[in-house]
């Protein structure tokens, strides 16, 4: 898309990032229907008489106005479309999650629509996810629920980001055979093809395989993990296919978890 755009006014959007820029400043990584992933700069933002300081914030649905050209416009105006979605602890380490990922496999300005949506609709579910804590819920079961929707929950972000940047996952047939993925078979999943049935007598020929039940495959095709297993071996796949489009460098947001033991 082209970035020479003069001025733009009230597109939807969310903050993915937003770090110091200058003296007082804001550089701002914004995510948007229309034009995708943008960068700004909100001039003197962090001065406290600034009427942005409050509003630029993640989690929160703007409506936001820039002009100039170039890769870095200025932000001229931003204001709240709606609540803000509060998240905390180790929700709101899922949705570091999620922004960094856009901000790493996303290019600026190159739209996704579907993705903004489907964005949106995470945002939402894990804010949910952080509210419904009744006194049961504070247990180590309660806890270990809000846990398990968690990862359901990014593992079906992570599945519709990889297909809206070209890179979506195989999940209901064999990538050699193209036969239906059978859900008491195992396969191992080839990041770059797909899944391939494995069959007792090739087990020992695949070093360093990496095997997943096809009820496994079949639970993330239709975006229902409800049990421990798929929940762990999607976790394990999605690691493996992202790590290819994620390179060397390690993302930021999974050190967080770690320090809390807990990795998207």
């Amino acid at each position: 898309m082209n970035t020479n755009r003069a001025r733009v006014l009230l597109q939807p959007g969310y903050v993915l990032h937003r770090r110091a820029f200058r003296d007082s400043s804001l550089l701002v990584e914004l995510f948007t229907p229309q034009y995708g992933r943008v960068g700004l700069i909100a001039r003197a933002a962090r001065q406290s008489s600034s009427r942005l300081q409050g509003v630029v914030q993640p989690f929160r649905s703007l409506l936001v106005s820039w002009s100039g050209n170039g890769e870095l416009p200025t932000l001229s105006a931003a204001e709240a479309e709606g609540g803000a979605w509060w998240l905390t602890g180790q929700v709101l380490m899922g949705g570091f999650y999620v922004n960094e990922l856009l901000v790493r496999l996303l290019h600026r300005f190159d739209p996704h629509p579907n993705l903004y949506a489907v964005y949106h609709n995470t945002v939402q579910a894990l804010a949910e996810i952080g509210r419904h804590r009744s006194d049961e819920e504070d247990s180590e079961t309660g806890t270990a629920l809000r846990s398990s929707k968690l990862e359901c929950a990014l593992r079906i972000f992570e599945k519709h980001l990889l297909e809206e940047i070209g890179y979506g996952l195989v999940l209901e047939h064999d990538a050699e055979q193209g036969q239906p993925i059978e859900a008491q078979q195992m396969y191992v999943y080839h990041p770059m093809r797909g899944p391939v049935r494995l069959d007792a007598g090739r087990a020992e020929l695949i070093p360093n395989r990496l095997t997943i039940r096809g009820q496994s495959l079949l639970d993330l095709a239709c975006g229902r993990l409800e049990d421990r297993v798929s929940l762990r071996e999607t976790k394990r796949l999605m690691r493996a296919v992202l790590a290819e489009q994620l390179g060397e460098r390690p993302l930021i947001s999974r050190r967080l978890f770690a320090a809390q033991q807990e990795v998207p």
